[in-house]
């Protein structure tokens, strides 16, 4: 009578699907600031030191590695990563195949993936680089399938114009990512028609919310999106920026297998203005799916 309970364990096991066995997959979004090795080349002879990147040192990459330990994503969205082997110094590469855009710019886009993590890379969404060959472009997209339990994930990582961050704003950057927001959306657009889960994720530099006319792009097809920021404050930095500019958005069946509750900012422990440049001045959100 022992073994009973354990037999019907095996059984019910047996009879469950593989989703409903697997581990929740974190999927995180994380901007780390000029990740680069060649600080001194990028700034030239003639820098501004006010406006010079600064190159990490040993210590900050370390730190970097903590909280990418700590983050403990499947899936990272990355933004401001000049190469692989700069990630390679925050992302384990015993761990993470870590993948950007196919560009030479200093600031690319991409995806850190857990080594367990099945993929297909797919071509990147030039499209959103509208400067593409001039110097300081702007970021492709880049995507990537990804082979889940509970089904296809077909995965966006993005890094929009930076200066328009509300429809207050009015500036050039404006006009800029109104261009870049319908690319978006009719890439959406498509996974939506083909019935499939989609995640976009990444530094919009934009604070979406409902009532926002570029949000309202993004969300117009037969099933609403799902931002997973909305309604959420950020504490980063001790909550400098309340609203987030970076931004998880998920569309399709798979909003159905988002984890409730799980959304989360990691804060750094670090205070000074200086932390920034040795951190970054965006901290990683993530949330779960089923």
């Amino acid at each position: 009578m022992r073994r009973l309970p354990a037999l019907l364990a095996a059984i019910l096991a047996a009879t469950l699907p593989v989703a409903a066995l697997a581990k929740d997959v974190k999927v995180a979004t994380w901007n780390m600031g000029w990740l680069t090795l060649r600080a001194g080349e990028i700034n030239g002879p003639n820098a501004d030191p006010k406006r010079a990147i600064y190159q990490r040192t040993d210590e900050d990459f370390a730190r970097l590695r903590g909280y990418a330990a700590k983050l403990d994503a499947d899936i990272v969205a990355l933004q401001e990563v000049d190469t692989v082997e700069a990630a390679a110094k925050v992302f384990d590469p015993n761990e993470y195949t870590v993948i950007l855009g196919d560009e030479t710019d200093f600031q690319r886009a991409g995806w850190a993936i857990r080594k367990s993590v099945k993929f297909t890379r797919m071509p990147d969404l030039a499209a959103l680089d509208l400067l593409d060959g001039q110097p300081r472009s702007l970021r492709k997209g880049v995507e990537v399938v990804f082979h889940l339990p509970g089904g296809d994930l077909r995965a966006l990582a993005v890094h929009l114009k930076s200066g328009c961050f509300s429809p207050k704003s009015q500036n050039d950057a404006c006009p800029v990512i109104a261009e870049q927001m319908p690319i978006l959306s009719k890439w959406i657009d498509a996974r939506q028609a083909e019935g499939t889960s989609l995640l976009v994720a990444g530094d919009f530099n934009r604070r979406l919310r409902d009532e926002d006319p570029l949000w309202k792009v993004l969300d117009n097809g037969p099933s609403p999106l799902k931002l997973a920021t909305a309604g959420k404050a950020n504490h980063c930095w001790a909550g400098e920026y309340p609203e987030f500019i970076d931004q998880i958005i998920l569309g399709g069946p798979v909003v159905r297998r988002a984890k409730e509750g799980s959304f989360g900012v990691l804060v750094y422990t670090e205070t000074s203005r200086d932390d920034k440049k040795r951190v970054s001045d965006h901290c990683p959100v993530s949330i779960e799916i089923r």
